[in-house]
């Protein structure tokens, strides 16, 4: 029998072949994800050990804000490391040496002067040289290092960026006005978050201490040992060196431990991600799978029952068709690790090229990634398999012998529908439920919807092929007359196989249209909220969120064409067990830059010392005008706030908003968070080159019209649903994959009724007209499953989005949507272009005498 299987494979290895490389492209996916993350998480691993490989100990100053004492009066940290700490660790047995650090955040402007990087890592720290002249942490690459006030080094790559050389001047921010000092030196650096796409400043070390902390003041003391100095026992003693609360000393190999985790828990999100695509289009390909080895064995009927004749016994039966399906799965899963290797080099590369960097490094190709690869392929073929090779072991041999092909039994549909509708119930009736619920608490709920009513109408789908194939054909048959009719029939000759190779298309365009549903949805929801909210021709913010100086906000308020200004700044408190926020603002001026609607109360009674909620959250908390609330501010200073008014909810305010004076008090720097602008003829190019040259030319403000915020919330949406696109398309090829592997083994099928057809007078034409037009009622019947239980799903799980904002509406994207069964339309023509060739040549007489 194990002959058998392989002769079998060799004999259809053109039939097996769309079929291998459904897997081949599924199994690509899975390995294509192990690489990646296995070979980044490596890139950085080792770059951050490169990194840390002289640290022994690493102590780390608490801030006084962090110790409850709060900053200093300017602004700046306060720590507790300093020269005198660092000599005694440095007279400690065992220490090699000790560098003290201060570090900070520079954003950087290019020499065209626009923010170079608004990251998270835009990475500031002092260049201390050693008797050499030169810092070996940070290896000099051209120039020196700095030395002077005046002057700044920049890491290579930065500067390269940047379009900085040496001797030009740098532009950059810290927490306000902009900078400048002059370039003197590029270095070269291991650290991963410099290397995977951030930007690194340096300083001198007096420079670097007056931009961050005070004189004399240092962030980290980074120890190195003496070779066979004990790790742990050096950082104990230094330890009891320590100010209590106001420093830790964490070992160089606890340090690295804790990046590798950060690490694999940034990696883990994204690797997620795609094997969850990975998993979905490995599950598009078990339809291929079972619908192909349906029809091989239906083919292969006669075949079977001579095995069962001369005593193969129905275990045997089934083994045969397992072992094919390994066999097949196995070869497939080798050629789609191969590829999978190049997906990981190829999506590294892109990343990087969309400043996504990440630390160079080997291609990492672990024995779990190829074991866990082959091992997917191999057990998701044999698995879609099981179920063809049973149905195969029941033939009887006298039925096999006297029949080319058994109609399925009606029971077996009978109690395939009965199982789809009761799925197909309970996803609906779920899906019905959670267009009630507001939370996205609720998620888990959604999905779990989503996937009964998915899978329902995977099993109903040979039910609703009937009327939605018939319906298609009246209108192939009109305006195609024979060959019409004749593409419908066959469409509707074996429901099961129609609705096993339309499903395949199904589940990615319904994952399309539900996520772009959602997507423009939730856009429109957005454009909504800051069209209702913001009166204001412009929103100033700061992209490090450090805050704006309130005498700039004050500047830009005298600038010519500016007619009303409103800043706001807030504080968080405590109050009823739960958490609010309350904004300061002009009371005088937010009313003119800012769509204020109040339900209750007035703005003059906020005047008088109350504070205004929202509707949202007046709800929530059960706030009625007049109720007091004990709150206690992050400061820890207690409070009643007394509620006077409730109001419309307004994207600009959030939950709540009273007098700047109310709010000042508590907050540990007064540094205005968003600053509304509106202007007395619309706003203007030149207005806005005002406002950022009162603001100093800061890098780190963003100057902002309807449209920029609009752009920018649109952009994020817009990459999600590339990104979708980008990975859901995988699905929907190996379902255009199906279609041709349905079409193609359909035609062998169908050899002799062809020969007849032609020889009655069809014509060549005719033959490629009938097979194209089948295959696109086939896609057609998917994409239009595929969409309305997309949008389906897309509203009932929508009103989740309610909890992130209240504006949100349903909106069906009708060009997308146009655009999707355009695209269907075309799978559908495509995918016939070679069965339906294959059957046009077919020679007349031969294919009359077929069995």
């Amino acid at each position: 029998m194990l002959t058998t299987a392989l002769r079998n494979v060799l004999a259809h290895k053109a039939r097996l072949l769309m079929t291998a490389l459904a897997v081949l492209l599924g199994v690509a996916f899975v390995a294509g994800t192990l690489i990646f993350s296995d070979t980044v998480g490596e890139a950085v691993k080792n770059a951050s050990t490169k990194n840390l490989k002289d640290v022994a100990v690493s102590v780390q100053a608490v801030s006084d804000s962090d110790t409850g004492g709060g900053p200093e009066k300017d602004g700046k940290r306060a720590t507790a490391l300093d020269d005198k700490l660092a000599d005694r660790i440095r007279a400690l047995p065992g220490v090699a040496s000790v560098r003290a650090e201060v570090t900070g955040e520079a954003t950087l402007a290019g020499k065209d002067g626009r923010p170079l990087d608004e990251g998270l890592f835009n990475r500031a720290v002092n260049y201390r040289p050693d008797t050499g002249g030169k810092d070996s942490r940070y290896p000099l690459a051209e120039g020196r290092g700095p030395a002077a006030g005046d002057e700044i080094a920049l890491a290579a790559g930065t500067a390269q960026a940047a379009g900085y050389r040496i001797g030009d001047t740098v532009r950059f921010a810290t927490d306000g006005p902009v900078l400048e000092k002059k370039l003197v030196g590029t270095v070269t650096t291991d650290d991963p978050q410099v290397t995977s796409g951030g930007t690194l400043a340096l300083f001198d070390t007096a420079t670097a201490q007056k931009l961050y902390l005070h004189p004399g003041q240092f962030d980290e003391l980074v120890v190195a040992a003496e070779p066979g100095t004990d790790q742990q026992a050096l950082t104990a003693k230094v330890r009891e060196l320590l100010p209590a609360k106001r420093a830790e000393a964490t070992s160089g190999t606890e340090l690295a431990a804790e990046q590798a985790r950060m690490v694999a828990q940034q990696n883990s999100a994204l690797s997620q991600t795609l094997l969850a695509f990975a998993g979905i289009a490995l599950f598009v390909g078990v339809f291929i799978i079972a619908n192909t080895f349906t029809m091989l064995i239906s083919q292969r009927s006669r075949e079977i029952a001579l095995l069962r004749a001369v005593g193969a016994s129905r275990r045997q039966v089934v083994r045969s068709v397992l072992a094919e399906a390994a066999l097949l799965g196995l070869v497939s899963s080798l050629v789609g690790f191969a590829l999978g290797t190049g997906l990981a080099v190829g999506l590294r590369a892109v990343l990087d090229a969309n400043g996504v960097g990440f630390p160079d490094g080997p291609l990492v190709i672990s024995p779990a990634a190829v074991l866990s690869a082959l091992g997917v392929g191999v057990v998701v073929t044999v698995l879609a398999a099981w179920l063809p090779s049973r149905k195969a072991a029941k033939i009887a041999p006298v039925e096999a012998l006297s029949t080319v092909e058994a109609p399925p039994a009606p029971r077996s549909l009978v109690v395939r529908n009965v199982i789809g509708s009761v799925v197909t119930g309970l996803g609906v009736a779920t899906m019905l439920w959670v267009s009630t619920l507001k939370s996205g608490d609720d998620l888990p709920i959604a999905m779990a919807g989503s996937m009964l009513t998915l899978t329902g109408v995977i099993i109903l789908a040979p039910l609703l092929s009937r009327p939605l194939v018939s319906l298609a054909g009246l209108v192939t048959t009109r305006l195609f007359g024979v060959g019409g009719k004749l593409a419908k029939e066959n469409a509707l000759r074996n429901p099961r196989r129609t609705a096993a190779t339309a499903s395949a298309l199904m589940i990615g365009l319904t994952l399309i249209t539900g996520m772009t549903v959602v997507g423009h949805s939730t856009q429109r929801g957005m454009d909504k909220m800051a069209a209702t909210g913001m009166t204001a021709d412009y929103r100033i913010e700061t992209s490090t969120f450090v805050g704006l100086d309130p005498q700039l906000s004050k500047k830009v308020a005298r600038l010519p064409g500016v007619e009303a200004t409103a800043s706001l700044r807030g504080a968080g408190f405590s109050a009823d067990g739960g958490y609010g926020y309350v904004h300061g603002t002009d009371l005088d001026q937010i009313g003119k830059v800012t769509r204020l609607s109040f339900r209750k109360g007035s703005l003059d009674a906020v005047r008088a010392g109350g504070i205004a909620v929202s509707q949202s959250s007046a709800k929530d908390h059960g706030w009625q005008v007049g109720d007091r609330i004990d709150a206690e501010f992050y400061d820890k200073k207690k409070a009643e706030l007394t509620v006077a008014a409730v109001y419309d909810d307004n994207d600009m305010l959030g939950e709540s908003f009273a007098a700047s004076s109310l709010v000042d008090p508590h907050l540990e720097q007064l540094k205005d968070d968003t600053l509304l602008v509106k202007a007395a003829g619309g706003g203007s190019e030149a207005l806005v080159e005002d406002i950022r040259h009162a603001l100093g030319d800061s890098p780190l403000v963003k100057v902002q019209n309807h449209e920029d915020l609009r752009k920018e919330s649109a952009g994020q949406i817009d990459t999600v649903l590339n990104m979708v696109y980008g990975l859901l398309g995988m699905a929907v090829v190996i379902a255009v994959v199906g279609v041709v592997n349905t079409l193609a083994m359909s035609v062998f099928e169908r050899t002799r009724e062809i020969g007849m057809l032609r020889a009655i007078g069809l014509s060549r034409g005719g033959i490629k007209q009938m097979v194209r037009l089948e295959s696109v009622v086939l896609s057609l019947f998917g994409a239009v499953l595929g969409i309305g239980v997309g949008i389906f799903l897309a509203w009932a799980g929508g009103s989740l989005a309610g909890s992130s904002f209240p504006t949100y509406e349903m909106v069906l994207p009708w060009g997308r949507l146009g655009l999707f069964l355009l695209i269907a339309l075309v799978v559908g023509v495509l995918a016939a272009l070679w069965p339906a060739r294959r059957a046009a040549r077919l020679n007349v007489l031969e294919a009359i005498g077929a069995q």
